[in-house]
């Protein structure tokens, strides 16, 4: 089974007049990196919240954002009051000073960072055992927006390497009238450039047979055909596929397509050569984003 790395989350709720929202975003990324934002009051709790969305999600650049909402009742404020006066005693020296009006002293002060600030209560065990199961449903909701995702790369990726696998049954086609082509245009050199007294017929052969077997792709076109049903397997597993296992075997593909490239010595074996390699890199596009 394919998954995703890229999914969407969110669920809410209220608990005890205060309501919560939990978004989880989640994108392609070769490790697991979570980005948090959540309000004071859960501070205590950000390592839980790590490795809830960690156990959850397992590979991705996630981030999470976790809102309060106060229902019903006026929400706690803290107001450092020795920084307030701190600050009126230096702004009103310094309006004396440069002879401007201090009227609205006060309001420009309270706008200023750390002068008032949400309390520093903490979220109590009801419900921090209420957010967990919100944290869940969201992490939840994600999965279940990579596994619809994955579906879409399932189809891309087995298309990608379905095209492969036609044109290595085009070059395999190709192959005995490639041999027949070298062996005639060896000979044609020979005659050319070699007088007939002047080389032992036998050994010729033997170089030639050895020429041959060197630039033999059989082995590779078997090498090629077991990667991509190899490939296919496991994109069609019932198991959670590995994006990073899939990102191998499209580098032993990618091997063996080369190989047969350099090897083929025939115009129309390395345009299938080329068309292969073009299928490769949109394969290789669509397997960075399976978890």
């Amino acid at each position: 089974m394919i998954k995703s790395m890229t999914g969407f989350g969110r669920a809410e709720g209220v608990i005890n007049d205060t309501g919560y929202l939990v978004e989880i975003r989640s994108l392609n990324g070769k490790l697991f990196d979570v980005n948090l934002k959540i309000p004071q009051a859960l501070k205590p709790y950000e390592f839980e919240i790590r490795n809830i969305i960690q156990e959850g999600l397992a590979r991705g650049s996630v981030e999470c954002f976790i809102t309060v909402k106060q229902n019903g009742s006026a929400k706690s404020l803290a107001i450092n009051t020795d920084l307030i006066k701190s600050y009126i005693n230096q702004m009103k020296s310094l309006a004396s000073e440069m002879n401007v009006d201090d009227s609205g002293l006060l309001a420009a002060i309270l706008r200023l960072p750390e002068v008032v600030a949400p309390s520093t209560e903490v979220a109590d065990e009801e419900e921090w055992k209420f957010l967990k199961g919100l944290i869940a449903d969201a992490v939840k909701d994600v999965n279940q927006h990579r596994i619809d995702e994955g579906q879409v790369l399932l189809k891309e990726l087995k298309t990608r390497i379905q095209n492969i696998q036609k044109l290595e049954e085009e070059v395999a086609a190709l192959e005995p009238e490639r041999k027949k082509k070298i062996k005639a245009n060896l000979m044609k050199m020979v005659k050319e450039n070699i007088d007939d007294e002047s080389y032992d017929p036998n050994r010729l052969e033997q170089e030639m047979v050895y020429y041959i077997e060197k630039i033999d792709i059989r082995e590779e076109q078997v090498r090629l055909r077991n990667h991509c049903n190899y490939f296919i397997e496991i994109l069609e597993d019932k198991q959670e596929a590995n994006g990073k296992k899939l990102a191998f075997l499209l580098q032993e593909i990618g091997r063996e397509i080369n190989t047969t490239g350099s090897k083929a010595y025939d115009l129309d074996i390395q345009k299938c050569v080329v068309l292969m390699k073009d299928e490769l890199e949109k394969a290789k596009e669509q397997t960075f984003n399976v978890l």
